[in-house]
Order: structure tokens, then C-alpha cells, then sequence
């Protein structure tokens, strides 16, 4: 948790960013970053200043560690009173953050009959491309407190009083200017670059592996955490991707919706940010059935995302849907038990030929491969695995625009949400991509609304790699970006496309295996799925 010292905020740290681009430009020119600072959001009287350190670390690899500072800032702890509500999505209870005029104005009042002093906020929609614009709603906030522990003593009071309350740091609200933030760029250029840059997963998907320790084994340059993974048992397989994921061109995920991806071609030769989408089909003779997963657990499809997934074949961060008829395919990357229960599998040789059918168990043979099948999945598999038959299994990948995406021995993908830069302008597709829904408040807007540490991912007009970190939730240092803030950095950096990597703990970047960022999770680096590595 934070004291109550200080961070960063919306309009200081943009202005900081233009401070990036002048002190040291990655592809705006002076004249350009000024240009960029309304856009930003540079507010008058932000006193802004920044640091930056540069590490040549190879040939066309450079590491820039900045500290942004904003002396105007002053953030302190404050209780928020939310409005129970109830989710759109999973029909649970959850307490909204912001609410309507009505209500805003019916609580304050009964707040003060209470014997408080409330003030009323407007929170406005960031500038998303698929969201409202204007104002989302208002945010009803009690007393300024310089300790944690002092706004949970008021905190606790009110709630006896009837109300749901929050203690909060204003330093996360994209509406305050921010003290301070801790950055980290990392520019690959592959004209001058002779190495490789790959999305990896260490060999088995099954697992979670910190970042630095992936970066030492590998002896990486530069490494930072990649996409979207599962957590917990009871999401799926800990380490497993929850979106499109490829390694050595290799296909071992499956895309949720149509979501962001950052595509690394040839070794990182040539990189692209593009929205993907997937589809796998088994074939036995005639006979045609689709698969919905690779390397997932059958029925559990964290962040949702495939056809027939309820409660929603959509994309959504961090919920997990299911689904009756599945079936999954399983690579020889997946290194764990595979897993067990209704249904039936097929295992497959290295020439696709059914070598066994039975109960759902086992492992993935050297060099094969195995199909899981519930519900009608299972009753396909019964009928057409039949040993010795062969099931070829069809994979492709699509952009956008219907292109094919082919995977050669050197291409990788890793994948998170949302888009942040397209064609060269800030465009955050937050609402498609599943990341806030503008029907319910209280999905997404802390993820995106609010600062977090964040990994981000972009390419600039020349055709270098920027990998970004920003640490957040830190006591007494850096805040971290919101979605929005991440995009316009990104921006000022010069990057014509960029994503939204994994971030909160997750976040971590190491340069020559050693982490130098300050993560965010109190038990120190968190281990997770894949990561993108800087490989000489």
C-alpha cells in the first residue's frame, strides 16, 4: 500500500512526456513535441521535470530509465462512497465508483444530515474510441487525510453509518495532476540489431516463471513481461495464455475476440501491432468440428471470448466463462498433467494418426499431440477418432482486414488488451476489447480508469521496438499510467502503433537478466506466462 508521499498524475505526467521527447527524442522532432503537448493534456502551472538515464546495452539497443516529477501534485487519501450496484455481466453485488447527479446528490445530502462535509466530483470519460465522451458520472469523496490509517478510521464510521465506502489514493485519479513516475524505455532497432527479439514461454506453457529469471536463463538483453495469463486454479492451467499466443511460429493460444497483438516477424525483424483473430479446425475424412482452445483446460475460457462461452462470447478482462460443448487441443508445450473429467480425448502421433482414445487424463506424448472433447465435442471425438485414422488439425490466423497471418519457424505473438496507438494516432479500442463497459462502471474502471503499473509495447515510423514499463502502487514512489496516459506516452515516444501489454504485478522488465524496475506485488517479481525477450 502507499503512504501517504506522493505520485504522478494525468496532466503532469503528459507534460513530462513532452518533456521525453525534447530531452531525448525517439522520433518527434522539438517542433512536434510541442505541438503534442495540448493533445497530451500538459496542464497550465504543471512543474514538471525529468531525469533520464541511457543505457547503450547492445549494438541497437538502448534502455532510457526516466523520473518523472511534478512538483504541483499533492495527493493524499481520501474515503470514497460508492453505489451498490450489481454486475451486468455475472449478476454479482459491486460497488460502483461514480453514480448519477440523483444519486450523488441524495447521498451527499445524507451524508451531511450525518455530521460529514462530502464534496461532489465529475469524473469524464477519457478519450477512448468506442466509449461516450463527456461526463461518466459523479464521485461522492469525504475529507483529505495525510495517513491510510486515518481515512480508514473515517471510512469505518461512515459504513456503520450505512454507507459502502473505499479508502483511496487521489494520486490514482486521471483527474489530479501526478508527483511522481518511475520509467523505463527500451528502443530496439533492427536495422543495427543483430540479434533476435521472440515472444517465449520458456518451453512449457503450463508454468509461470518470473520475467528476470526467463531473461538470465536465456541470457537476454532485455526482457520484458508479455501477455495475459491464467492466475489461479480455478480460472484454468496457472501460466496458460488467455489470448493468442505463438512461439517459434508455433500457435499455442488462442485469440479472445479480436484483441490487440503485438506480431514479431522474422526474429523481431519486422513488428506489427495488430488486432487477430483465430481459427482451428479438426477434420476426420468429412467430418469437421471446431476447436475453441489450445492449452486451456475444456469448458474454462478465461476472459471469454469464444463462440458459444456464456455468460458471453465477447472479450472480458478478468472473468472467466464456460462452456458445455469444447474442444481443446494440446501441444507438446504443454508440460503439465493434462486435465481430467467428463469427456473423452484422442491422442494423436506426430503424423496426426490416433494412437488412443479414453478418459481425459495423461500426458502430451513427445512429438504428438491430443485432442479433449465435452459435450458434443466428446461425442465427435467418439465417432471419428478412431486409431489409426488421422485428424489433421487447421490453424489460422487473421488481421482485421480478413489478411492471413502466416507463423514461420522465427515469428511470435503475444497478446493483451487494448489497442493504444493506430496509425500513428492515439486510438483505445477499451470497450471492444473488453476492457470497460460502458453499461457497467464497475467493470474496468479501476483496471483502466485509474493508474497502474503498466508494460506496454508499440513500433515507431522507422521500425524500432519500444518496450515501455511504468512501476505503480508503489509506498512513497511512482503511480504508474492510466490506459489513456499510456497511449499519449506511447505517442510521444514516436510509436505509430502500441498495445497494452499485462501490467499490476505483473509488470517487470530486466536488462541483461537483472530486473530494474520496482514491481508491485509485496512478495516481490510475480511469476508469469510468457514474456518478450531481447536475445543476442
Amino acid at each position: 500500500m502507499k503512504s501517504s508521499k506522493g505520485r504522478s498524475g494525468v496532466r503532469g505526467a503528459l507534460a513530462a512526456f513532452v518533456v521525453l521527447t525534447a530531452v531525448t527524442p525517439l522520433g518527434l522532432g522539438a517542433e512536434q513535441a510541442q505541438a503534442a503537448a495540448p493533445a497530451a493534456g500538459r496542464a497550465a502551472g504543471s512543474q514538471v521535470t525529468a531525469q533520464w538515464t541511457t543505457r547503450d546495452v547492445a549494438p541497437g539497443v538502448q534502455v532510457r530509465t526516466g523520473t518523472l516529477r511534478d512538483a504541483s501534485a499533492a495527493p493524499s487519501w481520501t474515503v470514497t462512497v460508492k453505489v451498490p450496484s450489481t454486475s451486468r455481466l455475472t449478476g454479482a453485488a459491486v460497488d460502483v465508483a461514480v453514480g448519477s447527479p440523483a444519486w450523488a446528490q441524495q447521498t451527499a445530502a445524507q451524508l451531511r444530515d450525518a455530521g460529514y462535509q462530502p464534496r461532489v466530483e465529475t469524473v469524464e470519460w477519457p478519450g477512448y474510441a468506442d466509449t461516450p465522451h463527456g461526463v461518466m458520472g459523479l464521485r461522492v469523496r469525504i475529507g483529505s487525510f495525510g495517513t491510510q490509517a486515518a481515512a480508514q478510521t473515517t471510512a469505518t464510521a461512515v459504513k456503520a453509518a450505512g454507507f459502502h465506502t473505499a479508502v483511496e489514493w487521489t494520486g490514482y485519479d486521471a483527474e489530479q495532476p501526478a508527483d511522481l513516475e518511475n520509467v523505463h524505455v527500451a528502443v530496439i532497432d533492427p536495422h543495427t540489431f543483430t540479434g533476435t527479439v521472440s515472444g517465449t514461454h520458456d518451453g512449457n506453457v503450463a508454468q509461470r516463471e518470473t520475467t528476470s529469471s526467463v531473461a538470465a536463463k536465456l541470457g537476454s538483453l532485455v526482457g520484458v513481461n508479455a501477455g495475459f495469463f491464467v492466475t489461479s486454479d480455478a480460472d484454468g492451467v496457472q501460466g496458460t495464455q488467455s489470448g493468442i499466443a505463438a512461439y517459434d511460429g508455433q500457435l499455442e493460444s488462442m485469440a479472445a475476440g479480436a484483441r490487440a497483438a503485438l506480431v514479431l516477424g522474422d526474429g523481431g525483424r519486422h513488428v506489427r501491432v495488430a488486432d487477430l483473430t483465430t481459427t482451428v479446425t479438426a477434420r476426420a475424412g468429412a467430418a469437421r468440428y471446431a476447436v475453441q482452445g489450445i492449452n486451456r483446460v475444456p469448458g474454462t475460457v478465461r476472459d471469454c471470448g469464444r463462440p458459444g462461452a456464456v455468460p458471453s462470447s465477447l472479450p472480458w478482462q478478468d472473468v472467466t466463462c464456460h462452456e458445455t460443448d469444447d474442444l481443446v487441443l494440446f501441444t507438446p508445450a504443454f508440460g503439465a498433467a493434462l486435465p481430467a473429467g467428463a469427456g473423452v480425448q484422442a491422442v494423436l502421433d506426430a503424423q496426426g494418426r490416433v494412437v488412443s482414445t479414453g478418459a481425459r487424463g495423461g500426458t502430451v506424448p513427445a512429438g504428438g499431440t491430443v485432442l479433449q472433447g465435452i459435450g458434443t465435442a466428446a461425442d465427435w471425438l467418439t465417432a471419428n477418432a478412431v486409431t489409426g485414422r488421422r485428424i489433421a488439425v487447421d490453424e489460422v490466423v487473421r488481421d482485421a482486414d480478413g489478411g492471413r497471418v502466416p507463423l514461420g519457424p522465427h515469428d511470435s505473438i503475444v497478446s493483451a488488451a487494448p489497442t493504444l496507438v493506430k496509425n500513428g494516432r492515439i486510438a483505445i479500442d477499451a470497450a471492444t476489447e473488453g476492457t470497460v463497459d460502458p453499461q457497467d462502471l464497475s467493470f474496468g474502471y479501476a483496471w483502466a480508469n485509474q493508474r497502474q503499473p503498466r508494460t506496454m509495447a508499440g513500433v515507431d515510423a522507422r521500425g524500432r521496438l519500444l518496450l515501455v514499463t511504468v512501476d505503480g502502487r508503489l509506498s512513497g514512489g511512482s503511480e504508474g499510467f492510466t490506459i489513456a496516459e499510456a497511449a499519449a506516452f506511447m505517442r510521444s515516444l514516436g510509436a505509430v502503433q502500441a498495445l497494452n501489454l499485462d501490467g499490476g504485478g505483473s509488470t517487470a522488465m530486466a536488462v541483461d537478466g537483472v530486473l530494474v524496475n520496482h514491481t508491485s506485488d509485496a512478495t516481490g517479481e510475480r511469476p508469469v506466462g510468457d514474456t518478450v525477450q531481447v536475445l543476442p
